[in-house]
């Protein structure tokens, strides 16, 4: 590559930051400030500043390798390609297409993630492929989903959180697990806006709050309910709105009236003045959002939980208003773009579900092949990962490391243990590769072209800034030769260009739709936000499977000006795809009479700044803001659903009398596969640690550093003591970045919510032992 300047966005986290890349004559790669991408305007964590360290050949994997006596070996590609594609088609025939497991990662590019959905359902024919965000943003996925009809992450852009006038972070340390986004909330309250935070440990995040509600682990549904009740006694209810956009709502209100505010204390530990507190600061306001992460969302009611806290919205007239509304921050690189686009067990590309005849018919024309030749949805990733072995023979697995990752990790492990074929895609040698039979080194963030869709729905272009080392290959080569190996040569492109124009031709009038979206105007335009059909004369040509507006995407497009809002141009607005028919005098957002059916809107939110500038006539700017207008519902209603507190599914007891949490910390990512690589994040973040309060430790008998045993009815993990005041008393809390004897995961509970099949990281049962030297 050319020793120049690469605009892109780092590898690790959902806001995707900017960043430029520079090529050094030493073969290393500089990391400098990218100020004109709106999401982090230069700023970038220890992480993202220290990406390029795992591009070195000395700490990632450049040769495949291959099992030969029990260990793993050095192999040319073709032996490797081979034996992968042998291993695939033996438990095909012997066992049947679904004893074939795909596993996939929410860190993939759009391309990758289309791809393996794609190979899973005509190469290898299986229902049998989900992926690990399934543990990260599926309940809030659902959630969204039941209320609203759609789900993005986050329904507005970043810039509109300063400008609002409460916002209440539910579960979300984002000062360490995305610190460039900590900016919106300081200027929130720098604007006179207020911050709650509820996280049962005082974090970083709510040591900016001004308000932190520290509740017992598992019961934010009560907590939620509490708020509705106490905004319903004390009338705070936006009548009016729940009247005229909304459905479902005496059922809802039924339900948080039996939730008054002394037994919410009882159930959380929060206090009724705390609860009222929080109710005043939410109301009081003309604008206020609730956001939500993995706290209420991993759990066994992570379903019903964002269902509350959306409920509050609603009730309040908060959902579809300017600078309001809901939205969960979304955790992984692509968690977004990896939710929409087909490797989840139920789902086709432009988030449309499997089991939909007619999103059967729109995919299989796309891919050319028989809708009845589809398999349907299959099992959800806990689910699947516990069939290893048994009814899953087989598994190919791409950017993900669930022996530290996933609930009850050394169960989970003996699984991937017991399968008769293990084939892993990954740029380092994670613990799931070192188990593998097959591994494949493939290319990394800097080393290839592609998009991502960030927490806000920004679909974005990360390019290509330096050359892979020799023997890397990338997933798009890996699984087009796979399929050409099992008998289907056509239809996996190499380019990621390529798959990007068959993505938007397979999304085109999906919720998730991208089929006006091109490599261009990403570069051009500094991304694009869903849902952005193609204009009617565009639409033609991406159906008939034309390459539109494909420059070499390689070479970076100057960015536009993203401070300037573009209106729709008069042509477009008489096209057959209207976005918007409010009154933009009317703040409510409400639907006109006679107006559009569309479940969203671009216009402008009280003039905030959207990067939807240089967009051409007759061409859809995307869509920054939805449901001002109306919501993605056939009505254009939204939905109360009506939802109680139930425990969680592992309460305290007498064996186990103490909740364990989990989290992250600022130095590290996911499952460590590859920060644990980088010696600055290792050396201020170099290994497990048990949180715990000083009365718990006392009781204990342990000190600080004191190796602690934290065990729970999965099984035991050791770490030293970090005792603070910082943590409720009844609960200990564990990062879960390592494997070995600190892994978290192999403490946490695989109970399931019945909706999202969501793990129930964040709550289970154990008991504390000192652990003598």
């Amino acid at each position: 590559m050319p020793n120049s300047v690469t605009p892109t966005h780092c590898p690790y986290c959902a806001l995707q930051c900017g960043m430029n890349l520079t090529p050094a004559a030493d073969g290393t790669v500089e990391v400098s400030e990218r100020t004109d991408f709106p999401v982090n305007r230069g700023a970038l964590c220890g992480k993202g500043r220290t990406a390029p360290e795992v591009l070195r050949s000395s700490v990632r994997l450049t040769s495949p390798l291959v099992r030969s006596g029990g260990t793993l070996v050095p192999a040319s590609w073709d032996e490797a390609l081979d034996r992968v594609a042998e291993g695939l088609s033996r438990t095909r025939t012997e066992h049947g297409p679904d004893a074939c497991g795909v596993f996939g990662g929410g860190g993939l590019t759009n391309e990758k993630a289309y791809t393996l959905g794609k190979f899973a359902r005509v190469v290898l024919g299986t229902s049998q492929i989900d992926y690990n965000g399934r543990f990260c943003m599926s309940s809030a996925a659902a959630a969204g989903i039941k209320a609203f009809g759609l789900d993005r992450g986050l329904p507005f852009p970043l810039e509109d959180i300063p400008k609002s006038g409460c916002v209440i972070l539910v579960g979300s340390n984002l000062a360490e697990t995305m610190p460039p986004s900590l900016r919106f909330f300081t200027e929130l309250r720098e604007n006179g806006g207020t911050l709650i935070v509820i996280d049962p440990r005082r974090t970083k995040t709510a040591e900016q709050a001004d308000l932190h509600l520290a509740p017992r682990p598992g019961t934010d549904l009560a907590l939620a309910l509490g708020m509705l009740h106490l905004i319903v006694a004390e009338g705070r209810v936006d009548e009016a709105y729940v009247a005229e956009r909304t459905v479902g709502w005496e059922d809802a209100r039924a339900v948080a009236m039996s939730h008054w505010p002394e037994y919410v204390e009882r159930i959380t530990g929060v206090s009724v003045p705390q609860l009222r507190e929080a109710v005043r600061l939410f109301c009081e306001p003309e604008h206020a959002m609730v956001l939500t992460a993995r706290g209420p969302e991993q759990q066994s009611k992570g379903t019903d939980t964002v269902g509350a806290w959306i409920n509050l919205c609603l009730a309040t007239g908060r959902a579809g208003r300017p600078l309001s509304g809901y939205g969960c921050l979304t955790g992984q690189g692509n968690g977004q773009g990896g939710r929409e686009h087909g490797q989840k067990a139920d789902q086709l590309p432009g988030y449309r579900k499997l089991d939909d005849p007619a999103a059967r018919r729109h995919v299989a024309e796309v891919w050319g092949v028989d809708p009845d030749a589809l398999p349907g949805p299959g099992r959800s990733a806990y689910e699947l990962l516990d069939a290893l072995g048994t009814d899953i023979k087989s598994l190919l697995l791409m950017g993900s490391n669930p022996v530290v990752s996933a609930p009850r990790a050394a169960h989970v492990e003996e699984r991937v243990k017991s399968l008769d074929f293990l084939a892993v895609c990954d740029v380092v040698l994670s613990e799931t590769a070192a188990l593998a039979d097959v591994v494949l080194p493939v290319t990394q963030w800097a080393e290839e072209t592609g998009t991502t869709t960030n927490l806000e729905g920004r679909v974005l272009l990360r390019r290509q800034a330096i050359s892979p080392p020799e023997g890397v290959r990338s997933d798009l080569e890996v699984l087009h030769e796979l399929a050409d190996r099992l008998g289907v040569e056509k239809g996996f492109p190499t380019d990621p260009e390529e798959v990007f124009e068959e993505l938007r031709r397979a999304s085109a009038g999906g919720p998730a739709d991208y089929s006006g979206i091109t490599y261009r105007r990403l570069a051009e335009e500094n991304g694009v936000f869903w849902p952005c059909p193609a204009a009617e004369t565009e639409a033609e040509a991406v159906a008939d499977g034309e390459p539109v507006d494909a420059p070499d995407a390689g070479e970076p497009a100057e960015a536009s000006d993203a401070g300037q809002p573009a209106e729709a141009s008069d042509a477009f607005e008489d096209a057959a795809v209207a976005l918007s028919s409010a009154d933009p005098a009317d703040p409510s957002g409400r639907t006109a009479p006679g107006g559009t059916a569309s479940p969203s809107s671009t216009r402008d939110a009280d003039a905030t700044d959207t990067p939807v500038s240089g967009t051409a006539p007759g061409v859809h700017p995307g869509t920054p803001r939805l449901f001002l207008d109306r919501f993605a519902t056939p009505d254009g209603r939204a939905r109360f659903v009506a939802v109680a507190h139930r425990a969680i599914a592992e309460e305290p007891d007498e064996e186990y009398p103490v909740l364990l949490t989990t989290g992250r910390v600022v130095a590290q990512y996911q499952s460590g596969a590859q920060t644990r690589r980088v010696d600055e994040l290792n050396a201020a973040a170099p290994g497990p640690f048990v949180e715990l309060h000083p009365r718990l430790a006392e009781r204990l008998g342990a000190a600080e550093g004191d190796a602690v045993a934290v065990v729970s009815r999965r099984g035991r993990a050791v770490a030293p003591a970090r005792i603070t005041t910082t943590i409720r008393p009844d609960t200990v809390f564990m990062p879960f970045h390592w494997p070995g004897e600190g892994r978290a995961n192999t403490l946490t509970n695989p109970a399931l919510d019945p909706t999202s099949r969501m793990p129930e990281f964040k709550a289970c049962a154990v008991r504390l032992e000192t652990v003598t030297p």
